[in-house]
């Protein structure tokens, strides 16, 4: 059984976008430039953006955070993201999820430009994504599939099994594991939580991922040996051992599963670090697509 280390792997990455960004210094060029708007005081979400302001640093990154107070409108907000849209300082940005109720969501992200929708949640960006054209992959399928390649995790003719319809997780995952190329070439199964017959599903499955959100929700008897699972499900769970009161677990029954496992993500330390990376990743990209115009 191989674990596949997210952590080990985003610092890989983060190691690799390092050198480039130096590169680039010591040719005169600017360096990439990652905002990030937060409204609100969301916990998880502040946890989020600092990890992501503290990993635009570490790799050379210029970053910009800009905090909105909750009762900030959507029509404020739909300014803020029209000057980035026009600031040529700015290469990509994020809006970080999920905003406060009285903000329509989608308004927002249709508004964000496309050429700089790190996150790759503008339609446009999806679009491309489905006609395998190049684009910003959503970050955290960006970070499955490279796990993948860089384990050279067996993916095609595959059968692989996604468990969760979400825009951000799900869908992408379904539609990049289909697609032409390595990873990819599998047959792809798209499953949630009202599907009838899940289990003879997974079962079946050569490939597993998860992003149900669910806590421990695949068993052992519900997948084969030699199964590859890619758990993208994080929930912190009540227990008193810990110091926190809490421990973080995935979607996957991990000391049962691993066992039959040829392939597995641990929570935490597999699929979350791999995200940001990739975030970084896409800002990157942006940088070049916005030197090359």
């Amino acid at each position: 059984m191989t674990i596949l280390d997210g952590k080990k792997t985003s610092d890989d990455i983060k190691n690799e976008i390092a050198e480039e960004v130096k590169a680039m210094k010591e040719r005169g060029e600017k360096v990439p430039h990652l905002a990030a708007v937060l409204v609100g005081n969301d916990g998880a979400s502040l946890t989020y953006v600092g990890s992501k302001v503290k990993a635009c640093e570490r790799i050379g990154f210029e970053s910009t955070l800009i905090r909105l107070p909750e009762e900030t409108t959507e029509e404020e907000l739909l300014d803020q993201i029209k000057k980035l849209n026009a600031d040529p300082e700015i290469d990509g940005y994020i809006v970080q999820l999920p905003l406060p109720k009285h903000i329509d969501e989608q308004k927002v992200l249709l508004a964000v430009d496309a050429d700089k929708d790190v996150d790759g949640f503008h339609p446009t960006n999806f679009g491309k994504m489905a006609q395998d054209m190049p684009v910003f992959i959503p970050a955290t399928p960006f970070g499955i599939m490279e796990l993948l390649k860089r384990y050279k995790v067996p993916t095609e003719g595959k059968h692989t099994v996604v468990i969760g319809r979400s825009h951000i997780v799900g869908r992408p995952m379904s539609i990049l594991m289909s697609q032409k190329g390595n990873p990819g070439n599998s047959t792809v199964t798209l499953a949630h939580s009202r599907t009838k017959n899940l289990e003879e599903l997974t079962k079946q499955a050569d490939i597993i991922i998860t992003a149900l959100g669910v806590p421990e929700f695949l068993k052992a008897d519900m997948v084969k040996d030699d199964v590859t699972i890619i758990d993208v499900g994080i929930t912190r769970v009540p227990d008193t051992t810990k110091e926190r009161g809490y421990r973080i677990t995935g979607d996957v029954d991990y000391e049962a599963v691993s066992k039959k496992a040829d392939f597995i993500t641990p929570v935490p330390g597999g699929v979350g670090p791999m995200t940001i990376a990739m975030l970084l990743k896409n800002t990157l990209l942006a940088r070049a697509r916005h030197n090359k115009n």
